[in-house]
């Protein structure tokens, strides 16, 4: 049977390198040796190897991430293909820098990471907000609808930057949203970071450059198992210029890549192509079996399916707990879950994200649910109703642009001070990472109320100066 080396130049330059004894006088310093001083850093280091002078000569002599590349790009029916060993996060940036000049507008989703807002501050582009429908039943957002960004139309976006799918694996009405936006000639910009899987098996939804988007950005450590921090930037010609992503690419990338990042992207697109259909469906398989296992303990629908949403419009894979459901706190849950080693992708008081990948067996969801079940037992309460987190349903109000409060001389003002002020940090409960305010907007008394029972429920909130929220950085009057 062939391994995936036998088709991913990448990954095999990596297994090579190892099966040849050298002698480097290059970096990395460590020359994975460094097991030599010291055998708990050797452990770490040596088996890292960069891509000049590692998966390739150092003059890239070879190729191979050239190759790959093409390979990826191929796989997805795409034009370009960029491998990133800085996340989505720089794919991100990358894109948004080559999409116009200072001052231009793009339309985003609300539900934006923030890394695509830090890209905005970077590139000098204003964000026209588009506030996300949110589901009724469950609480959750599910996506822009297409009025929502035609209405904003007369605002001359060049752009328009959605979140597909979302964090709790909702997703817009793509196809639709994109013919309205090339109606316009604007092209539309995806941040796919959690659906690296989509398109490749038909028990999930279609990828969004089968729909014709113009990019897709995705990280292939979130679903895929790749490594840390490794990440595909894809895109399709008709609206973009490649010579301008490719600068802003090179611009914002590091000069030292590592080598184990992009041989494993090259891996996880290998294994897409030659296995996906069948470890997606069996992935799909296992979560449905382990869903109704779980299910079959309660009486009221207690997660998130596939069927309380339009059809093609949820990622299967996503396991997304109700914790209200059964009156309990996600937080606590996720406390006790974690005394049994069990650790989830994310708790508020509300919800638990439990990520599941192709890397899990039915042996692995077996054992979360013979753990899970007493647990959300000895929980469970009267009920709660259906709340919208903090972070799907504020409605922003912009003062400044978020570039010019991030210049702005600025100042600590105490929280009961702070309403009314112009913030200058962003604030988000993490994960998801999704602002409930950006640098320019208005603190609001809801903002600030929100932030502060937020983290009162153990859900930590980032990025603001002060992390315990006593205190608020304002731009200087």
């Amino acid at each position: 049977m062939s391994s995936l080396r036998d088709s991913a130049p990448l990954l095999d330059a990596y297994l090579s390198y190892f099966e040849v004894k050298r002698h480097p006088f290059t970096i990395p310093g460590h020359k994975q040796r460094a097991s030599r001083l010291d055998a708990g850093l050797g452990l770490v280091v040596d088996s890292d190897t960069p891509l000049y002078g590692g998966l390739d000569e150092i003059k890239l002599t070879n190729q191979v991430l050239k190759r790959a590349q093409l390979l990826a790009a191929t796989l997805w029916g795409a034009d370009y293909a960029r491998f990133s060993t800085g996340g989505s996060t720089h794919a991100n940036q990358a894109i948004i820098l080559a999409l116009g000049k200072p001052g231009d507008k793009v339309a985003l989703s609300r539900t934006a990471h923030r890394s695509v807002l830090s890209a905005l501050v970077l590139a000098g582009l204003e964000p026209i907000w588009l506030t996300p429908e949110i589901d009724a039943a469950t609480g959750v957002p599910i996506g822009i609808a297409v009025g929502e960004f035609e209405k904003i139309l007369d605002q001359g976006p060049i752009a328009l930057l959605l979140t597909e799918p979302g964090y709790l694996g909702t997703m817009s009405d793509l196809p639709a949203l994109i013919e309205a936006a090339h109606a316009h000639s604007i092209p539309v910009i995806v941040d796919a970071a959690w659906g690296a899987h989509f398109g490749f098996s038909r028990h999930v939804p279609a990828h969004c450059l089968a729909y014709g988007a113009d990019a897709l950005i995705t990280s292939t450590h979130k679903a895929l198992p790749g490594y840390s921090a490794s990440a595909l930037l894809i895109a399709q010609g008709r609206y973009l210029n490649f010579d301008r992503i490719e600068q802003s690419f090179e611009t914002t990338h590091t000069t030292s890549p590592a080598g184990a990042p992009l041989a494993s992207i090259d891996g996880c697109r290998a294994l897409l192509q030659t296995r996906g259909e069948e470890l997606i469906s069996e992935l799909v398989r296992n979560i449905d079996a382990f869903k109704s296992a779980v299910q079959s303990h309660f009486d009221l629908p207690i997660f998130l399916n596939t069927s309380d949403f339009p059809a093609g419009r949820f990622d299967p894979t996503k396991i997304v707990l109700r914790a209200n459901q059964l009156g309990a706190s996600g937080i606590e849950i996720e406390k006790v879950l974690q005394t049994q080693f069990i650790r989830v992708e994310m708790a508020d008081s509300d919800t638990v994200v439990f990520l599941a990948t192709l890397a899990d067996s039915k042996e692995d969801f077996d054992e979360l649910a013979r753990m899970l079940i007493p647990t959300l037992k000895a929980q469970e309460k009267t009920p709660r109703p259906t709340a919208t987190s903090l972070s799907w349903s504020v409605v922003p109000t912009v003062a400044i642009s978020m570039r010019d409060a991030y210049f702005a001389e600025t100042q600590m003002l105490l929280a009961e001070n702070a309403v009314g002020h112009i913030s200058a940090d962003l604030i988000a409960p993490y994960p998801p990472g999704v602002a409930v305010v950006a640098p320019g907007e208005v603190l609001t008394k809801t903002i600030l109320e929100g932030l502060s029972a937020t983290k009162a429920a153990g859900v930590r909130i980032a990025y603001a100066t002060d992390p315990n929220l006593a205190s608020y950085r304002v731009v200087k009057p």
